[in-house]
């Protein structure tokens, strides 16, 4: 495997591969080796660099990288909140069991005391009737270990 065959294995794996490192058409990524277009971080950072010390247009900047313009709006706004880590991939979707919250856990707790061992499928269901709340039995499942796990690592 070459040593460009092995970064982009490694840039697909951060999540950071340019889907489309075709349609960059700055010239530093055209004739310099430093400056890799399937590396969508640097893409999008020499993009923004271009616009801000060069004086290019955001249009022209974003077309130049093969970018869309509300990917540069995305871009900038990430850089300015965040530096250059607001460039890495961020998990898209819900961060966490945002349906099961305190109050539905204790339930499920109670529920199992009292009822003994229930399957994730019927927990479900059960939470469905009592709160109205769709949530997929693998949820109650990971939430219920997670719970698990914070009671036994010591404080």
């Amino acid at each position: 495997m070459s040593q460009q065959e092995s970064k982009t294995v490694r840039l697909r794996a951060l999540g950071t591969l340019n889907p489309h490192p075709e349609r960059v058409q700055a010239p530093t990524f055209q004739t310099n080796t430093f400056f890799d277009p399937h590396d969508l971080v640097q893409v999008k950072y020499e993009m923004l660099r271009l616009v801000h010390t060069e004086g290019a247009s955001k249009a022209d900047a974003a077309a130049l990288f093969g970018m869309s313009r509300p990917t540069f709006y995305q871009a900038g706004a990430a850089y300015a909140r965040d530096g250059l880590t607001g460039l890495l991939p961020r998990r898209r979707g819900p961060k966490g069991a945002h349906k099961l919250d305190r109050q539905v856990l204790a339930f499920i707790e109670t529920y199992l005391t009292e009822h003994g061992p229930t399957g994730a499928r019927r927990l479900a269901e059960v939470v469905q009737t009592e709160f109205g709340l769709t949530i997929h039995p693998r949820s109650i499942e990971r939430a219920l270990v997670r719970k698990k796990k914070r009671q036994r690592s010591p404080r």
